[in-house]
């Protein structure tokens, strides 16, 4: 187990510097930030002192060891257009992100497992055919349009919640219902699917034949060996949360991670950018190999397979 666990978390650094490396470069080439910071009346030489302030004058290996020095000292610069460090901006979003993502999560997964294992035991009743209508309603509703519907309905025409802000518990309802539905669909199908491939084996069948309790062949037995597939999306999901609240806080001007993205690729500030960029990439890579750890305990089979 501790080889195995090695291994993965090698291949995880490995993964992660090649991930700073390329967003360190495709940021660089998308544009000159400079040029979105002087007015049109700007000579060049105010241009060029304004280049040398960032720190962009440099060549890209200059600037890339200069910042990868940075980066090991837990330094993301400072933010071309606020003038503030990065570390600051990221301190006041990433909080307000996690905020909003976490109770997503939770409920959305737990409503999931709930709805996907009913749905399952249940099969082809009422209940296993509204589970799969709202799943294949979940996936055809674009997520953008299912939280400006919502702001409409809920805001606008009826006048129950507000429309942007935290301030209140209020605040939180229609965005995390809009994530909650958008990771309900796949995950809530994904649970369903192999929940009825566990409840068709050998092993749950024996469980049932020894006179075990149904609930406890299902909740117990069954789920536990369902849980593989859906673990790695799950995973996935609470490590997207950075990534994924994009559309959601800038509908619902909610100050967060999503948010500052947005204003900074627009803005062509690549302090911030690159911060985001690889605070994402650490979360998924992170989850990754928490899920591959779960997964060597729930199957050990797993852990030699791929040691």
């Amino acid at each position: 187990m501790t080889r195995y666990i090695i291994i993965r978390l090698l291949q995880n650094i490995i993964a992660l510097f090649g991930i700073i490396v390329i967003v360190f470069f495709l940021v660089r080439i998308s544009g000159n930030p400079v040029m979105f910071m002087v007015s049109p009346l700007s000579t060049q030489s105010e241009i060029e002192v304004l280049q040398k302030q960032l720190g962009l004058d440099k060549s890209y290996g200059e600037q890339f060891w200069i910042f990868l020095t940075n980066l090991v000292q837990g330094d993301f610069g400072e933010s071309f257009v606020k003038r503030v460090p990065v570390n600051d901006l990221i301190g006041q979003a990433l909080p307000n992100t996690l905020k909003l993502g976490i109770p997503s999560f939770l409920i959305g997964t737990f409503i999931s497992v709930m709805l996907g294992v009913l749905g399952a035991t249940r099969r082809d009743s009422i209940l296993d055919n509204g589970v799969k209508f709202l799943a294949v309603l979940g996936q055809a509703l674009p997520n953008f349009w299912l939280a400006i519907m919502a702001v409409l309905v809920f805001s606008v025409y009826l006048g129950w919640l507000p429309t942007q802000g935290m301030a209140t518990p209020a605040h939180y309802v229609l965005p995390v219902g809009s994530m909650v539905f958008l990771m309900l669909p796949g995950m809530m199908r994904l649970v369903r699917s192999t929940m009825l491939d566990v409840l068709d084996s050998e092993y749950v069948k024996l469980a049932r034949i020894k006179g075990l309790p149904e609930r406890t062949v299902i909740w117990k037995h069954a789920l536990k060996n369902a849980l593989i597939s859906p673990l790695t999306v799950a995973g996935l999901m609470l490590a997207g949360i950075v990534s994924g609240s994009i559309i959601t806080e800038n509908i619902f001007n909610w100050p967060g991670m999503g948010r500052l993205a947005v204003e900074s690729a627009f803005g062509r500030d690549f302090p911030v950018v690159q911060a985001i960029s690889i605070i994402a990439a650490a979360m998924v890579l992170g989850m990754n190999f928490l899920v591959d750890i779960a997964y060597a305990w729930i199957d050990p089979q797993i852990r030699y397979q791929r040691s």
